[in-house]
């Protein structure tokens, strides 16, 4: 089978969105936790986020573009902040109903049964069942021409982890954590483990390390 750029875009709506949406494979399946001013708290499901740099630590979240109200976004602008959270097995069906269009006034956490937790006067609230839990600062925001799409970089400001996910080199592991990992827009995985290797190097072989 074989889709040309011509084929894709005549395909059926809700067809191209699944065959586009879970064409890359396996993302992360993570909660962002915001607040806004007054203190209204939100809780929303993402996967589009991902690694921007070490030194400073740096993470990116990728938004649709903000033709309706995006309360995420909003709550960021508004007060600088946001929690990143893991999903954990046997959280699945209530992140994945944090995806569904609530009114701006009703909390997402109260909706699907998960527990705020607040941290110091960070304002931004973190999932207390998660045993992964990343502070940030809003550092940057740009829009994407080719399509509208928004991109905020946020700073790692602090780091929440089950110290027995931690290896001695800093490793995580995410299967010990029982992390889950998502495809497309609507399904959950579990990962297991394969290989890890030593830093490539041309004329050098590879090691296995431990995982």
């Amino acid at each position: 089978m074989k889709w040309t750029k011509v084929d894709i875009l005549e395909l059926e709506k809700f067809y191209r969105r699944n065959l586009i949406n879970s064409l890359l494979g396996f993302k992360p399946a993570l909660l962002i936790g915001t607040s806004n001013n007054e203190g209204q708290q939100n809780l929303a499901l993402f996967s589009q986020v991902f690694h921007v740099g070490a030194t400073p630590p740096l993470i990116g979240v990728l938004f649709r573009p903000d033709s309706v109200d995006r309360h995420t976004l909003n709550n960021i602008r508004e007060t600088g902040v946001f929690t990143i959270n893991q999903v954990k097995k046997g959280m699945e069906e209530q992140a994945h109903q944090t995806s569904a269009r609530y009114a701006n006034h009703v909390s997402e956490f109260e909706a699907v049964g998960l527990s705020p937790e607040l941290s110091g006067d960070f304002i931004a609230p973190f999932v207390k069942e998660s045993v992964l839990k990343i502070a940030c600062s809003f550092v940057q925001e740009n829009v994407l021409e080719v399509n509208g799409t928004i991109m905020i970089i946020g700073a790692i400001e602090w780091i929440e982890i089950d110290e027995n996910a931690v290896m001695v080199d800093g490793f995580v592991d995410h299967v010990a954590l029982q992390n889950l990992c998502a495809v497309g827009l609507d399904a959950y995985y579990e990962p297991q483990k394969l290989v890890r290797f030593t830093y490539a190097k041309p004329d050098i072989k590879l090691q296995t390390l431990p995982i």
